[in-house]
This record gives structure tokens, sequence and C-alpha cells, in this order.
């Protein structure tokens, strides 16, 4: 079943209890290795795998990169790197002083990893049950019995879902974080880990590795000292290829390697242990106030949010501490419906200029952050509820790939939006629902307003209503919005929306006359365009410097 790293000299393997053979840590070249490069040939039994081991993932020959004055988040560190490994088999068959075994809370032998407890021996399950299980995100250590291990730390991966995103990013970080404590808690120092997101749990391969590798890199930066090995195991092709490339990214070799991964890692690298941040639940402490001489009184003192128990607050100063969710619990239901009666009160009142020039209507003050929550949490529980593949057959929104940045895309069809036959109300439910999973991190929206002037748009005031059901996360996550091929209409729409509605995400609009200029922002592989988006660029443009291929689509450059 095993084959060694080096079949043709084979360095100290010995003959496993089930007839595998022990692979010692000096058989499994290092990250930094240069003969590790070339050393997968006799290791894979996988025909079709990479005879490359280490190809350059970063960038193709001659590309070449910038960085732009930035800092890198992952510098090389030729010491962190010499304690890396990255080794195609089964964990419990090298010989480091822990593995890790993927298991479920029960620590149950049928969903533990796929031949730990055959290797193992049956004295690997008596002691398990013994444990009282385990939470998800959290490691116990047991005995390695059979295996050449002399430890096997068990953890519990998590259930994946995409709108507990983050919750299951953290607690995949937290199973590496804690494996790794545990192996130094044993003062144990080298640790075998394999993938411990499966399929089972419906966890996305990619993703899961980012979370492993980087979470892996932050602890060794702290903990280097006490660890000299950590064993990157993979049992099957598309893993040992996600972490070829992925590497490189935090584990930079080099400096060419560091400049590169500087604009190829996600935006979100996670905090100083690797996990994932919430700008929502961030508490927010001061230092207390000095003592000063006392001044007679001459206006109202503001005290620090430290002393916010200790005083009564007014609910626009809570806004910019408290969590919207806890302010809205703590709030008085009377004074609730009272702020409420007011606002209703002063939207009715008064002379509504943008609803009297057409705009629809845009009266009335903003929503509070807990207002624009509560909104936006009813909004999206409904929309989860019902089934809106209608909306989605009509090809208004839909997910692209990723801007040049990294950022991911969602599409907009601007000529799809047929007002007459599209009920809005469901409408706004369909991009919540798909927006949602995409406003959590920085991200794109690009608008293709080609032949969109044909059809009748929806006026300022439902832009407004919808933008608050978006809420503020969407506001600071949006990072552009590339609109193609804009008219005067649509440019003056644009510069109401920027006066009456929202003065920051309406600038972070960036205009593109033709597709070239638009494929700048975001590569042409990543975007899925409508034939006739190709002939109104055609028809607009006169095809200078773009000539479209009737049959293929294919783009092609125009000498």
């Amino acid at each position: 079943m095993y084959r060694t790293v080096a079949t043709a000299t084979t360095r100290g393997g010995v003959p496993t209890d089930n007839g595998d053979s022990v692979v010692t840590l000096d058989q499994v070249p290092r990250w930094i290795d240069a003969e590790y490069r070339s050393s997968l040939e006799d290791e894979n039994e996988d025909p079709s795998f990479s005879n490359s081991f280490f190809p350059d993932p970063l960038t193709s020959p001659g590309e070449e990169s910038s960085s732009n004055g930035m800092v890198s988040r992952f510098p090389v560190d030729h010491e962190i790197n010499s304690k890396i490994y990255l080794w195609r088999g089964q964990p419990w068959n090298l010989e480091v002083d822990a593995v890790v075994n993927s298991t479920n809370e029960n620590l149950d032998e049928a969903h533990s990893s796929h031949g730990l407890h055959a290797a193992a021996g049956p004295g690997l399950a008596e002691e398990c049950s013994t444990l009282g299980g385990c939470r998800t995100g959290m490691a116990k250590v047991t005995n390695a019995y059979d295996l050449p291990a002399r430890r096997v730390i068990h953890t519990v991966g998590p259930k994946y879902a995409v709108k507990y995103h983050t919750a299951a990013e953290n607690a995949l970080s937290h199973c590496y974080r804690s494996c790794l404590e545990l192996l130094i808690d044993n003062g144990l120092r080298s640790i075998a880990m394999g993938c411990i997101y499966t399929e089972a749990k419906n966890y996305p391969r990619e993703p899961a590795a980012h979370v492993a590798i980087r979470t892996v890199r932050r602890f060794l930066e702290k903990q280097k000292d006490k660890i000299t090995a950590v064993v990157f195991c993979t049992s099957t092709s598309p893993d040992t290829e996600i972490y070829k490339r992925l590497l490189p990214l935090y584990f930079p070799r080099d400096k060419h390697e560091e400049e590169v991964a500087m604009s190829k890692l996600p935006a979100d690298v996670g905090d100083e242990n690797g996990e994932t941040i919430i700008d929502e639940r961030k508490i927010r402490i001061k230092p207390l106030p000095k003592k000063a001489i006392p001044k007679p009184p001459q206006a109202p003192v503001e005290l620090p949010v430290s002393d916010v128990g200790l005083v009564r607050r007014n609910s626009n100063y809570l806004d910019t501490y408290l969590d919207p969710a806890f302010m809205s619990l703590i709030k008085d239901p009377d004074q609730r419906r009272q702020e409420q009666w007011k606002k209703n009160a002063q939207a009715q009142g008064g002379w509504n200029c943008a609803k009297m020039l057409g705009f629809g209507d845009l009266g009335g003050p903003p929503l509070s952050a807990a207002e624009e929550y509560s909104l936006h949490s009813r909004y999206l529980a409904k929309a989860n509820s019902l089934n809106l593949s209608e909306i989605a057959e009509m090809k208004i929104v839909y997910r692209g790939g990723v801007d040049s940045e990294g950022h991911p895309v969602m599409v907009v069809v601007g000529a799809h939006f047929l007002l007459r036959c599209l009920e809005l109300e469901r409408f706004i439910l369909y991009v919540i629902k798909e927006f949602e999973p995409l406003m959590q991190k920085p991200y794109t929206i690009v608008y293709f307003h080609s032949a969109a002037s044909l059809q009748i748009q929806p006026d300022l005031g439902w832009m407004r209503r919808l933008q608050q059901i978006l809420g503020r996360k969407h506001q600071r996550n949006l990072h552009a919005i590339y609109v193609l091929h804009p008219t005067f209409h649509l440019k003056a729409a644009i510069f109401a929306l920027q006066m009456f509605v929202d003065n920051v995400v309406w600038k972070k609009v960036v205009y593109a006359d033709r597709l070239l200029q638009l494929f700048r922002y975001v590569p042409r592989e990543q975007l899925t365009i409508p034939d006739f988006v190709f002939q109104h660029d055609l028809e607009v443009n006169g095809g200078k410097g773009l000539i479209v291929d009737p049959r293929t689509k294919y783009v092609y450059h125009r000498p």
C-alpha cells in the first residue's frame, strides 16, 4: 500500500506489523530543499500527477511582480520554512512525535481518518472510548499504539455551510491551533497533519487549505523554538496541487516569491492567530480618563466607552460602540416605538423635493445601525425560506470569478432587468440571498449597461431602500462598481445617487466605455458575458481595438 519517497535509494525504511514501511523525516525533503522540486516522480502512484514537485506556482516565467511599496504580511523566514514538509501519503506511516486524526464528536472509529485504526490496532479505539468525546474545533491526545508515532491527536473539524462560512473558517483554524498547542503541552516537537476538512462535511478544499496553512504559519511565528517539523500530508492529487500552489503564499522561499505573493494573497488572512476578523464583534476598550483639574461646567462632557455603565447615554453615541444586534435588545421597546413614530412623521411631513423631481421617495432620516441590521436579518431569513429560481433564470444577477486584485465578482445585466415582468420585492430577496456570502469580505460589482437604456429602470427611492436592506457591511466591503457602456442618463442617475442616497458607495463607480477597458480590471476569463454585450460594444465603438468571432465568440485585439 505504501511506497517510500525514494524507491531507488531507500533510507531507513522499516516494515511495520501491517506491512507498510516506516518513513523517517530525513526521507521527506523539506519545503526549502531544492531537491524536493523534482522528487515526486517516483512517489506518486497516479500517473496523471505532475512530475515537477514544486514548479513556480506564483507566476509564469518572465511575469513582473510589483509590491507598490506594500509590506508583506508573510515575509521570508528561512528558520520557519526549514520546519515545513509536504508529503504525499498517510500520516501514520511517518516516524514523528504525533499524527493528527480527523474524527467526529464521539471519536468513533468509523468516522476517523481512513486506515488509522487498522494501522494503530484495537487499543486506540478502546482509549478513545474513555475520553468522553471531543467538541468541534478542539483536540484530544491518546497513545499511538502500533503506529511509528508516539501520540495521536484527535480533532473534530466543522461542518460547512455558506451562510456560516466565517464560523466554519474559525472553527477549522482552531482545530489546527489546538493540535499544535497539544503537541507542545505534551513535550512533543514534530507533527504530521492530514487534511482535517473532509468531503463528508462539505468543506471546500482550497479555502480550507488557506486556513490550514496560514494558521500553522502564524503559530510557528510565535512558537518556532518549540517545534521542529510540521508535515502537511495529502492523499490525493488535487490536495497536493492545492498545497503546492498555496504554500509559497504563506511560506515564501525568497524575495521574489514574497513580492509576488503580496498580490496573490486573499484580502482577509485573519488576525495574529490566522482567524477571520469580524469587525462587528470587536470589543472596543478605551483607557480610563486621566485625572484633571476641575473646571467650571460649560458643556456636557462625553465620557469614554469604559464608563458607559456609569451614566445614561443617548442612542446615537451607543451606535458607534455596540454591536447592532445587542443594541436592539437593550433599548426599551416603548422608546423604540416612539423613535419610529417620530421618524415616520418626519418622513411624511415637509416637501419631498426628490419625489417631486421623479427620483422616487427619498424622504426620511437614515436608519441606525441596529435598524439596518434588523432589516437585513428579516429579509435574509425570508429569502432563505423561499424558492426564487424564476429570478435566477432571468440572469439579472449572477456570480463571476475574481477581479485583477483577487476580489470575488458579482455581475449585474441591466438589459435583463425587465421591470414590467419582474416582481421587485422578490427580486430584492434574491439580491440579498446572492450578495450575502460575498459581502463578508471585499468584493466587486460589474454592471453591464449595454442596451439597457431601452428598459425602464427603478427610481432612486427603490435603490435607496435596497441599499438600506443590504446594510453597512455592503457599504464597507464593496471594493468597486465597474460600469460598462455607461450613457449620459446613467451617469446623471449615478450622480444623483451620490447626492441623495450614498456618497460612499456610489463614488466607487468606475466607468468603462469598451470591453477592453473592463478587462483591465476584471480578466476576460473571469466573466460570463452575454452575446449581445459583444455586439453592442462593436456597434458603439465601431470595432476599435476589438474584433469578435461571431462563431466562437472569441475576442481578438485589433492590431
